[in-house]
């Protein structure tokens, strides 16, 4: 049969949410200082046990065990130890029973009951703190208790209160007193008046959580929530990834007809969410990430995390969002800060590029071709070096007629390596006049028929000008060229240059020396040349 202490006993510790060991232990502190105060002349340590069973208490003054003992009522010596138990050493703490002494006196029993009340109080602390220590991190459900506009609100969370702090409130939520909610707790800490818990309803991570709680995909670690970005009662964006081959990860967020992100929407109270797919590729991320806009182009500058995502025209509203909370959203999400462009504005903006690089391009070939020029300026030789000067050699005029024949070939040499456009150039059309004044100066025809010779002096050639060449047309020339074919009945081809003959002091043609081999007669009937007069005066003859 169970004592009457036992079966109070369980009742408080049932009325605690206590373990009776904490109980009891309470109530054995509270006997031990009740003895304290109803003896207080005794200055002894005293320790209680308490029988839960039959309620027998036993007390017992600890002293410590020491060589020479000073102190009567806290020290004992060496050898009375060993009497109460043989392993004892000095130093050691030994319980001597002491005789039950009744409490007897009002203030001892209203001390025990305070030292109760207190012991039961703290261990009951203790236990609200690591019972939600353990839910730090996580959603509770708690009660509103009292609301004030602008401040912090209580809400009764079962054995403890929570604070919700003004700053950790939704701004579109309105809260009710009466009225239950889901929080998210944020930290639990000791305070004097006990564990103060401190909730949120706008943190991220409350999002995350509810996640976990409605697909079970999420819960079990086959969708991965990579980032979330959240304007807490306005509009939210999650990214998630599927760690299993064949899993839809929005699919499975959203549900059969949206029956589970309606539920999480709910619960925020109309809070707007749009889940995406996670990428890898920081460009297709961030064109997922703006959705429901569409995306044309995304280019990165990773020196500055800044990206150019271009947009159609029509979408650049809808890409930005309402006062910029899109974009906003989506470079949270993506770490990346986001200059949103329309399609007009970008073809801009690639002209420009365009045009700076050619103006680039044209002054570092500029640059390159100005470097070429002054090192190929430095490896030249000097400009008077490089001009080079025509001469002709002139056949001094005292010299005598048989060797004017050498002055054709000498009035023929010219620096070939001389520029063009030299002073000293030498003029082959004065060559071909010459040439023609030799011919037509030719002397008379010997009458025994010897070759006839022509020769001029140096001042002759010097005096020589074009004036003095009658040139014929091509049509005279043609017609005298078929009235000698049809008296010499054959056409015998000629070279036009003149021909030296060796170690004569004249020029010779070569229609001369076929002349020659023809006899010579001919030659003289015919007058070639007019004997010494002009064209002119020849064409009249015939």
């Amino acid at each position: 049969m169970k004592s009457d202490f036992l079966i109070a006993l369980t009742q408080m510790a049932s009325e605690r949410h206590l373990p009776k060991e904490q109980v009891l232990q309470a109530i054995e502190v509270a006997l031990a200082s009740a003895y304290k105060k109803d003896n207080p002349t005794m200055g002894q340590n005293l320790s209680v046990k308490l029988n839960p069973n039959t309620g027998e208490v036993l007390v017992y003054a600890l002293r410590t065990v020491v060589e020479t003992v000073e102190d009567v009522d806290r020290e004992i010596s060496l050898g009375d130890a060993k009497v109460i138990r043989n392993d004892v050493a000095v130093g050691e703490e030994i319980a001597e029973p002491e005789p039950l002494a009744v409490v007897s006196s009002r203030i001892a029993a209203q001390t025990a009951k305070q030292v109760l009340l207190q012991k039961t109080r703290e261990a009951e602390r203790e236990l609200v703190y690591q019972e939600f220590l353990q839910h730090e991190g996580d959603i509770i459900s708690g009660v509103v208790e009292q609301t004030e506009p602008g401040r912090a609100i209580s809400l009764d969370v079962g054995r403890a209160q929570a604070i919700l702090p003004y700053e950790e409130q939704v701004p579109t939520e309105r809260y009710r007193r009466g009225h239950r909610t889901k929080v998210f707790v944020l930290s639990v800490r000791h305070s004097p008046k006990g564990p103060e818990i401190i909730v949120s309803r706008s943190h991220k991570d409350m999002l995350k959580r509810l996640f976990e709680i409605e697909v079970p995909e999420v819960y079990n670690g086959v969708v991965e929530i990579k980032a979330i970005a959240r304007e807490a009662g306005i509009r939210s964006k999650v990214a998630v990834h599927a760690t299993q081959q064949g899993v839809d990860p929005v699919g499975s967020c959203i549900g059969v007809r949206g029956n589970r992100i309606q539920s999480i929407v709910n619960e925020l109270q109309g809070e707007k969410i749009d889940v995406v797919a996670w990428d890898p590729d920081p460009k297709q991320f961030i064109a997922k990430a703006l959705s429901p806009s569409e995306t044309v182009h995304v280019e990165l500058f990773p020196g500055d995390q800044t990206a150019i995502v271009v947009v159609p025209d029509r979408q650049l509203s809808l890409a930005i969002g309402k006062e910029g909370q899109n974009t906003r959203l989506a470079a949270r999400l993506t770490g990346w800060r986001l200059d949103i462009k329309g399609m007009t504005e970008w073809e801009e903006i690639r002209e420009q590029r365009r045009l700076e690089l050619a103006a680039a391009a044209q002054a570092e070939a500029d640059d390159k071709t100005d470097k070429l020029v002054e090192a190929t300026e430095g490896a030249e030789a000097p400009a008077e070096e490089l001009v080079a000067t025509a001469s002709v050699d002139v056949v001094e005029q005292d010299a005598p007629v048989a060797d004017v024949g050498q002055v054709a070939p000498a009035i023929a040499e010219v620096d070939v390596a001389a520029p063009v456009g030299t002073t000293a150039q030498l003029d082959e059309d004065a060559i071909l006049e010459a040439l023609i004044l030799e011919e037509e100066t030719s002397a008379p025809v010997s009458e025994n028929g010897d070759e006839a010779t022509v020769s001029f002096s140096v001042e002759d050639l010097e005096s020589f000008t074009l004036d003095d060449v009658d040139v014929l047309d091509d049509g005279e020339e043609e017609e005298e060229e078929q009235e000698e074919e049809e008296e010499e009945g054959e056409v015998i081809l000629l070279p036009e240059s003149p021909v030296l003959t060796p170690g004569a002091s004249v020029i010779r043609f070569a229609e001369d020396l076929v002349d020659d081999e023809r006899g010579g007669g001919r030659r003289s009937g015919r007058g070639r040349r007019g004997g010494g007069g002009n064209r002119g005066n020849r064409r009249g003859g015939r």
